[in-house]
């Protein structure tokens, strides 16, 4: 493993500004901006991931309050297209009013309270509660009360729809229950000049939710660091840069990128070691960087594990020992290697230049751009080697994980109505468009509930798919032993938890204020 204690806020090894000037097409200036935050370690209380009273305190002072998407501009495309967006107990109506308005109410008829709208729908005229009858039109208006009569008090203005902040940015739509809200442009800042593709310029090509046994806080926090790599994701070990990785924030912004092309210092090479992966296949076997141990899927679900020194040994995709002199594996090799894969990606190949970092990243970096070439012309010699090969996710608080230009992922993660120990996760590929051209329409939503593989998503191919699943290994366990920490307290590092730091750090502005916080 790489050494301890290096003096600086890195691992030893080649910088990720230093990866970036090397490039054959350089990036965005932006990319190579330093905007650390304060140093320092930073402790949670445990209780803040499970308690029903921490949750009620997150639904009254956070999500009452903050600026939130809440669907995209595709999901109400039309006059009288509604959305339904839920978070916690909470429920809002989204819907188009006109072709330029967009409204948002609370989701309830103020009759009896019933939800008025049990899911999306496609061109409503009014909106009708389906209890009695009463009724409104899109704008809010109070429209009808069955029995009139016998409600004297109810009038048009004491009895029309309350209106919800609404406010847009990159093609989405935010909403903010708060009426005395800050501008949504003044709580996003200046993250604009982050993205040289405007969001408004990409489509929705892919959408999942998955339903996790986690609190989102947990959840979120599994995709804001590349820490967790060398234990999560060994497989990326031979030519990802995890704990060199470079973190930066801006407000209520923060951003982390990871090089691809320079090995994991973890693994003490200087250049991409494709060998970990020996039929050249990503799915089918793999060398673990650091052990050596060699994992072989037998088929679905059976993985054989082979030492350096010939012993062998059979496994689940759950490392649970079958038989063989092995006796113990790595879960996570065990799930890449012998759990599902996506139909007709079971011979995916895994074969890259290795001569150095620098001849890798501009190999995959020239394939993409010809790739892309046929649609975007010569457009694409401008694209950089940067946004090509590297993982550049931003976050905004507080649920929100847009990915740099030419990387589609675009996560939110949710809390599961009122239960603090389930959660939402929720992914996008948002798909850049060139200018001019028409955007295709967005994808259909797949639901996977607790228990369902990431790979039932197979739009999102199995690469992907198989990521998540490392990351669900963890999330059932992290929710289960943070019951019993024995320091009642989780803790994150000063810099490679930099994303984790700035997101506690704000929460709990927004927790211990009696007023919203103002951006600054």
């Amino acid at each position: 493993m790489v050494e301890t204690r290096t003096g600086h806020n890195r691992s030893n090894g080649v910088s990720y500004n230093d990866v970036l000037r090397a490039d054959e097409v350089p990036p965005p200036a932006v990319y190579l901006e330093d905007s650390p935050y304060p140093a320092g370690v930073t402790k949670v209380p445990a209780r803040r991931y499970f308690t029903k009273e921490e949750h009620d305190r997150e639904v009254e002072r956070l999500w009452k309050r903050v600026w939130q998407m809440a669907c995209h501009e595709s999901d109400i495309a039309n006059v009288g297209d509604t959305h339904v967006y839920d978070i916690a107990e909470l429920s809002y109506i989204v819907v188009r009013v006109s072709e330029n308005e967009v409204k948002a109410f609370p989701n309830v008829c103020l009759h009896r309270g019933r939800a008025l709208c049990d899911n999306h729908r496609k061109e409503l005229k009014v909106f009708r509660c389906a209890f009695h009858g009463w009724s409104w039109h899109l704008d809010g208006r109070l429209k009808e009360v069955p029995g009139h009569w016998d409600f004297p008090t109810v009038t048009e203005e004491e009895y029309s729809l309350p209106e919800v902040k609404v406010g847009h940015w990159g093609g989405f739509v935010f909403i903010n229950p708060d009426p005395n809200c800050e501008p949504l442009e003044d709580f996003l800042g200046d993250i604009d000049r982050h993205f040289s593709i405007p969001f408004e310029r990409r489509y929705k090509a892919a959408h999942l939710i998955k339903r996790l046994p986690c609190n989102w806080k947990v959840a979120q926090e599994a995709f804001m660091e590349s820490y967790h790599v060398v234990a999560t994701h060994p497989e990326l070990l031979g030519y990802f840069s995890d704990v060199n990785s470079k973190y930066d924030v801006w407000g209520n912004w923060s951003r982390a990128i990871s090089a691809s092309g320079p090995p994991s210092p973890h693994t003490g090479l200087e250049n991409p070691d494709m060998s970990a992966y020996p039929d050249g296949k990503a799915f089918q076997s793999m060398r673990h960087m650091l052990s050596g141990h060699v994992y072989r899927r037998l088929e679905e679900n059976r993985v054989e594990v082979t030492t350096p020194d010939g012993k062998t040994g059979i496994f689940d995709r759950r490392a649970e020992y079958i038989s063989g002199d092995v006796k113990s594996a790595d879960i996570q090799m065990c799930d890449w290697v012998g759990g599902k894969i996506c139909p007709g990606e079971e011979d995916t190949p895994m074969v890259y230049p290795t001569e150095s970092p620098q001849a890798y990243r501009r190999a995959t970096a020239r394939a993409r751009r010809e790739a892309m070439r046929p649609q975007f012309g010569d457009y694409v010699d401008t694209i950089s080697d940067a946004d090509l090969n590297d993982a550049i996710y931003y976050s905004l608080f507080p649920n929100l994980s847009p990915w740099g230009d030419f990387n589609p992922i675009f996560y939110r993660f949710r809390p599961d109505g009122d239960n603090p120990e389930q959660s939402l996760h929720e992914v996008m590929y948002m798909i850049p468009v060139p200018e001019g051209q028409e955007m295709p329409p967005p994808a259909k939503c797949t639901f996977l509930d607790i228990d369902d593989d990431y790979t039932l998503a197979s739009e999102i191919g199995s690469s992907l798919a198989k990521i998540f699943n490392q990351d669900y290994v963890n999330h059932r366990m992290v929710q289960k032993g943070l019951h019993s920490h024995p320091k009642g307290e989780t803790i994150y590092a000063s810099y490679q938890e930099t994303k984790i730091r700035h997101f506690h750090d704000t929460l709990e502005r927004w927790l211990t204020s009696e007023e919203a916080p103002r951006s600054k």
